[in-house]
């Protein structure tokens, strides 16, 4: 959708609410149709070439209003964390389509969705012990849980385990900044020895320093052996998923409890959308359910509705799978892939640039959209780098510390990037770098 079309569309969409708000008086307060009402009036999957906007907007009126908010809110999220489920190929028992235990919501964040996976699993965890054990008291068994994640987990993990009340424990990454079964089991029998209670692991896959992932099909099988609730945080490379070129990295997710990406991030959809799956969602409402009167209603132990209340953390939420609905049909499966594609490629062309001078480095693999990299020598060269590149506010870049290197992280992520923007990024940041090195020597 061009600027023209979008300011055109924008009108027609004030038009459509001014005449609802005319005639809203004309509408029921409540709606006439019964819980499963919508999935069987619209596809299983979402679309693989792009509907039209004109299609998108009937379907509203047609399909959507008449269950509005509710139970039409629900019924659309369902479908449409099953929808994306099925792009990214996620394992059947992640989905809520043929009846299973499994399902997929949408929380605000990936920061949520790990601290509702840790909650989920903490209250998993104590029930358990306290089942074998009568005689522990929460206090006593809280304690003692401790989590895992490794060292280049998002601060998110870390504040998960604040809020939650447990001791989180770093795992020392490989030297593809990867967590990886040996040392994951080493520390797992050090603090079992200690008489700690392990019960919760976070892998990355997409860290945020360096897009490094953690070995899932290493760590899966020992969090599944020694009853770890295992969680998956996608939340930037989740997205990628949808290519089969970069399925692979996803491998392993068959041995995770819950698993997490942001589309808000890499899918276009705006923010808030972080799309969460678990294999057990009772793991969820056995933590969060709770139903005092004023939020009791008829259908609630009719077993025909998802009550997302009891799947998070707030009690309100908005209509969010409306905009995941309409970007998965205005794009299509195809859409979505070749902007994925197109983004790697232009961070390849970045890398490739960045290789051709030999003041700089590339510091890790670049797998998807980011480039870590650096002038050869010291920190303090490259911190002020950074500070001239920023304070230019031509481009900004946001930097990370891999080990004791002090790095630039170059990521493309403008849904309107092109190659002639990565050529003059780099331009720019070599003039700069020229700048510095000059400062150096003076």
């Amino acid at each position: 959708m061009n600027t023209s079309e979008f300011r055109r569309r924008g009108k027609e969409m004030v038009d459509y609410v001014a005449d609802y708000m005319e005639g809203i008086e004309g509408r029921q307060v409540y709606p006439d149709v019964e819980p499963g009402y919508l999935r069987p009036l619209i596809p299983d999957s979402a679309p693989q070439e792009p509907d039209t906007f004109e299609d998108i907007i009937n379907d509203i009126e047609k399909i959507i209003m008449p269950g509005a908010a509710s139970p039409a809110c629900t019924e659309l999220e369902t479908v449409m964390m099953d929808w994306l489920g099925k792009m990214l190929e996620l394992p059947k028992a992640f989905l809520t389509e043929n009846a299973g235990e499994g399902g997929g919501v949408i929380q605000g964040s990936a920061s949520e969705a790990t601290l509702v996976a840790l909650l989920a699993a903490r209250t998993k965890a104590i029930h358990r012990l306290q089942a074998a054990s009568p005689e522990l008291t929460q206090a006593a068994i809280m304690e003692k849980l401790v989590a895992y994640s490794s060292d280049q987990a998002h601060s998110s993990v870390e504040r998960a385990g604040l809020i939650g009340g447990v001791k989180l424990k770093a795992i020392p990454s490989d030297g593809n900044f990867a967590m990886r079964a040996s040392a994951l089991q080493e520390a797992l029998e050090r603090d079992r020895a200690a008489g700690l209670i392990p019960f919760f692991v976070v892998a990355t896959l997409g860290t945020t320093t360096c897009c490094s992932f953690d070995n899932l099909l290493e760590v899966g099988p020992i969090c599944n052996k020694e009853d770890m609730w295992l969680h998956v945080d996608a939340a930037y490379a989740g997205s990628a998923f949808i290519c089969p070129e970069f399925r692979h990295l996803l491998n392993g997710v068959e041995f995770a409890d819950s698993f997490n990406f942001n589309p808000h991030k890499w899918l276009l959809v705006n923010f808030d959308c972080s799309a969460m799956w678990v294999k057990k969602r009772s793991d969820l409402t056995g933590a969060f359910r709770l139903d005092p009167t004023y939020l009791k209603h008829s259908h609630q132990d009719s077993g025909l509705i998802t009550d997302y209340r009891h799947w998070q953390i707030p009690l309100g939420r908005r209509f969010r799978s409306l905009k995941m609905w309409f970007v998965f049909r205005m794009y299509g499966v195809k859409g979505l892939q070749a902007y994925i594609r197109k983004h790697v490629q232009l961070s390849h062309e970045f890398e490739s640039l960045v290789l051709q001078d030999p003041r700089f480095e590339i510091c890790a693999e670049v797998t998807l959209g980011l480039v870590c990299f650096r002038l050869k020598g010291s920190n303090k060269v490259n911190e002020a780098l950074l500070q001239r590149i920023n304070s230019a506010k031509k481009i900004h870049l946001v930097p990370c510390h891999l080990r004791d290197k002090f790095v630039l992280r170059f990521a493309i992520c403008s849904r309107t990037v092109e190659s002639a923007h990565v050529q003059r990024a780099w331009e720019h940041i070599k003039e700069l770098a020229a700048d510095v090195l000059r400062a150096e020597r003076e």
